[in-house]
């Protein structure tokens, strides 16, 4: 996460820094980081929507065994997202606290926002990429040999086309939408920015309305882009950020489609509700300037049923779901919708 809402400027428009370190981990190494297993950790918070779908992707794909990952905490201060979670606030694997720390070790005094996900390359304590969207799709594509038996196919190659047209138009208009409302600088720009959003979310709840999935008939890139943002929805972007036409849960296509997706191992069982809140509420004193973390809403809908089976469509397609979380990587007990 890296933003910046400038209401000095005439337009009070949010802007996200997108500037991001953009070197690839590959199958034949071309950028220097061959893919090799045990040489990187994949660093996150789950607090972040960025970094949820990596957790996501990686439990889907089962690179467990091959891609070590760390977890920061919910909150953070203006120098670094810190290892809050581990004994002595150290990375039990990197050694470091500050996240910053990797980044500097890849680019001294680094200049930028400190954002999760990140890749380190474990031997040499460097950030190799923080670049989320491309992260996870090279999962899919670079990382293959490595995949567990049974995976789907998150990025099949004759759908791509179609699945970078929809995950285009999902990141500008809704995962980044949400902070064009909440980091408006003026009433004109949020006026805008909230038409925009819920225009977006009006087309994918007539897309969903009669397809299971984004793009064709199983799971792909585009769903896993969608559903972090709409897990988050109610609990923060609906007030926090006052995307508040409709909560997600007065939306019936797409609640049902969230519901569908949460309730699908690999997804659901990687929401911390908990630490969502605590990032959002804490972090952005600017907009919550008390801190104050709200106790609602209640979360046991997001296991009702959702009748989504009805229209077909098969979530891994000729794979099979992951197996359970493993224990170290668990949502804590009372975090999660259970």
């Amino acid at each position: 996460m890296s933003y910046v809402a400038d209401p000095t400027t005439s337009s009070g428009d949010f802007t996200r820094d997108t500037d991001y370190i953009t070197t690839r981990i590959t199958a034949d190494g071309r950028d220097g980081y061959p893919v090799q297993p045990g040489r990187y950790r994949l660093v996150v918070a789950r607090a972040c929507p960025w970094a949820n779908r990596t957790i996501i992707v990686r439990r889907l794909l089962g690179l467990e065994d091959v891609l070590s990952i760390g977890f920061c905490g919910p909150t953070h201060d203006e120098r670094s997202w810190t290892f809050d979670l581990d004994a002595d606030g150290l990375d039990p694997v990197l050694g470091i606290h500050y996240l910053r720390d990797a980044y500097n070790e890849r680019i001294p005094d680094y200049p930028k926002g400190v954002t999760v996900p990140a890749i380190v390359d474990i031997p040499t304590g460097q950030v190799v990429t923080n670049d989320f969207a491309q992260i996870t799709l090279d999962f899919s594509t670079e990382w293959t040999a490595y995949h567990r038996d049974g995976a789907p196919q998150l990025y099949p190659e004759p759908l791509r086309d179609e699945i970078d047209e929809v995950s285009q138009r999902v990141y500008t208009e809704v995962n980044n939408g949400v902070y064009r409302c909440g980091f408006a600088g003026s009433q004109s720009a949020y006026d805008t920015a909230h038409g925009r959003l819920f225009s977006a979310l009006d087309w994918l709840s007539d897309r969903l309305a009669e397809r299971r999935y984004l793009v064709g008939d199983t799971i792909t890139e585009a769903d896993v882009r969608l559903f972090t943002t709409l897990a988050r929805f109610d609990p923060v972007y609906h007030g926090h950020f006052k995307t508040n036409r409709h909560k997600l849960t007065e939306m019936p296509v797409l609640w049902a489609y969230a519901r569908d997706l949460f309730q699908t191992p690999g997804f659901g069982d990687t929401v911390d509700f908990v630490q969502i809140k605590q990032h959002y509420y804490i972090v952005h004193r600017d907009i919550n300037p008390t801190g104050i973390v709200p106790a609602g809403p209640a979360l046991a809908n997001w296991l009702t049923p959702h009748g989504r089976e009805a229209l077909g469509g098969r979530p891994f397609g000729d794979g099979t779901p992951p197996g359970p979380p493993r224990d170290a990587e668990r949502v804590p007990p009372g975090h999660g919708a259970g």
